[in-house]
Order: C-alpha cells, then sequence, then structure tokens
C-alpha cells in the first residue's frame, strides 16, 4: 500500500503529542517530589541597629569618618567543618503504563524513508501523463461520439430526402395514371358518342324508310317492347311506401327515334299518388333512351305503357 502526505503528516503529529505527554508526566513527577520546607541557613545570625549619623557624638563621628580598613580585623584561620550534605537527588519518574488502546493511538509510526527526488519526480510526471493520457481519451471519445451523433443526422435527413422522393415519385405517377386514364374514360366516351350517333343515324334512316308503328302486325315483338321498356324503368325506380306492391299506373311516354324521352304524362285513372307518380317520371327520364334497337317495328313516338309497381 502506498503511503500519502497525509499518512506521513498524521503520523507526525501523533509522535509530536506522545512527546509532550511524556514531558508533561515527567514535569508532575517533579512537582511531586519537591519538598516545600525552608532550609536553614548555614552560620550565625547577624544582627543590625539602624542609627541616625545626626545623633551620634563627635568622637564617633570622626571615627566613622576614618579609614575602614583600620578597623577590618584579620579573618580567623577556617575551621574544618563537617561537608554539607547533598540534597537527596529524586529518583527519576517512571510514567506509569497507559492503557493498550491508547498505548497504541500514541506509539508513533515507523518512520517513512523519504522519496528520491528524481523518482518523486518520476512519479510526478508519470501521474502527469495519465491524466493527460486520460484526458485525450475522454476528448477522442467524446470527439468519436459526436462524429457518430452527425453521422446518424446525416444519414437520417438522406432517409428523409429519399423517403419524399419516394412519396413525390409515387404521386407524380398517380397523377399520370390518373390523367391517362381520364383521357382513356374521355376517349371511350368520345367512341361510344359516335357510335351511339351513327346508330342513331342509321335507325332514323331505317325509320325513315318505313312507317313508323307496326305494332298490330307483330304481337310477340310487342309484347316483348313492353316488357322491356317495364324492366328499364323498374332498373332506376324505388317503390315509394305509398304505392302498393303490384298496382299498375297507365303512363303516356312522348320519344324521339332511338329511345330518347321527350316527356311523360300520367292517365287520370292512374291510383298513384303525387309522391308515387314523380317516382316513376323520375325513373322513366333516368331510363332513357329507352330500349329501341330491335324493337323499331313496334316503335311509337306515343308510348302507352301499363307500368306495374315492383321491387
Amino acid at each position: 500500500m502506498k503511503e500519502t502526505r497525509a499518512d506521513t503528516w498524521r503520523a507526525t503529529m501523533q509522535a509530536v503529542g506522545l512527546h509532550v505527554v511524556l514531558f508533561a508526566l515527567m514535569f508532575a513527577g517533579l512537582q511531586w517530589t519537591r519538598s516545600n520546607d525552608a532550609e536553614a541557613a548555614q552560620g550565625e545570625v547577624i544582627e543590625a541597629d539602624l542609627v541616625d549619623p545626626s545623633a551620634l557624638s563627635a568622637a564617633m563621628r570622626s571615627a566613622l569618618q576614618r579609614d575602614p580598613q583600620a578597623f577590618v580585623q584579620p579573618e580567623p584561620a577556617p575551621q574544618p567543618q563537617d561537608e554539607p550534605l547533598e540534597p537527596p537527588v529524586p529518583e527519576e519518574l517512571q510514567p506509569e503504563p497507559l492503557p493498550e488502546p491508547i498505548a497504541e493511538q500514541l506509539t508513533p509510526p515507523a518512520p517513512v524513508p523519504e522519496p528520491d527526488e528524481i523518482d518523486q519526480d518520476r512519479v510526478q510526471r508519470d501521474a502527469d501523463s495519465a491524466e493527460l493520457a486520460q484526458v485525450q481519451r475522454e476528448q477522442e471519445e467524446k470527439r468519436r461520439q459526436q462524429a457518430q451523433v452527425d453521422l446518424d443526422a446525416k444519414r437520417q435527413t438522406e432517409l428523409e430526402r429519399q423517403k419524399q422522393q419516394q412519396v413525390a415519385e409515387i404521386r407524380r405517377q398517380r397523377e399520370v395514371a390518373a390523367r391517362e386514364r381520364t383521357q382513356a374514360e374521355m376517349r371511350a366516351q368520345q367512341l361510344a358518342d359516335a357510335r351511339n350517333a351513327a346508330a342513331a343515324a342509321s335507325q332514323a334512316d331505317a325509320a325513315a324508310s318505313r312507317p313508323p308503328g307496326n305494332r298490330g302486325t307483330d304481337a310477340a315483338l310487342a309484347a316483348r317492347y313492353a316488357a322491356a321498356l317495364q324492366a328499364a324503368i323498374l332498373r332506376n325506380w324505388t317503390r315509394p311506401e305509398s304505392v302498393p306492391f303490384g298496382q299498375r299506373c297507365r303512363l303516356a311516354i312522348r320519344q324521339l327515334p332511338g329511345g330518347e324521352v321527350v316527356a311523360v304524362q300520367f292517365d287520370g285513372a292512374c291510383p298513384y299518388d303525387e309522391l308515387g307518380r314523380r317516382s316513376v317520371e323520375a325513373a322513366v327520364l333516368k331510363a332513357s333512351p329507352l330500349p329501341y334497337a330491335g324493337f323499331e317495328d313496334v316503335f311509337e313516338r306515343q308510348l302507352q305503357l301499363n307500368f306495374e309497381a315492383r321491387d
């Protein structure tokens, strides 16, 4: 496990704290063994009296003015004395053992050798290189992600453009198909109109060549003609509720050669109400032109028809 500067600083502070505690215990021991009794001074007690110089006599004042060395007596020879006893040296106080948990906390850690400055520089350079490489990797990853996002956006835009092009192409093809279909229907209608016109012209020529209305000469053809007229009108008619099923009504239809209806009139004896008559008239006009081809021999411009209500 690699030791950090924080671990070194914590170990130093614990060692300083331990020494402070030890010095405090030694100082307390010295205070405890020191005696507070005052020691007696060696030698005789010296007594002195304070005298005012102005109260002395003249002889005393003159004596005080003399040389002090004249009054100094020779010191007596020193007499052997017993050597003073040296004060007892207090025994060095031994600190009481601390509890094991506190001792473990105050025990200074083993000194950690200071790393070589060259190694520190290399470690710092390696750390800086690792951080720089990490930053470069993160920047490269961000650039790659941004490039991927841009690429996805371009792909999405391209897909949208292609989709719009496809929709526009389908719409154009539909418009072309609708235009072609309309043109084809117009051409077909023109051909049909031309054929109808030619048929009408031929029928008119045929009708002009023989007298119209030969109803009494061919009863079977007349019956088929009446049935064809009834079927053509029923295909375009919806029976109202006011007209009973099977009820008959006599009609007078005025038409042109070719079956084009000009007018519809009802006989006064027709039992249909106004709604029923209007519905039958609308069905006859909607069925125009009425059947004509093949029935030229029995064709009549003023046609009398007995219409029967059927579903």
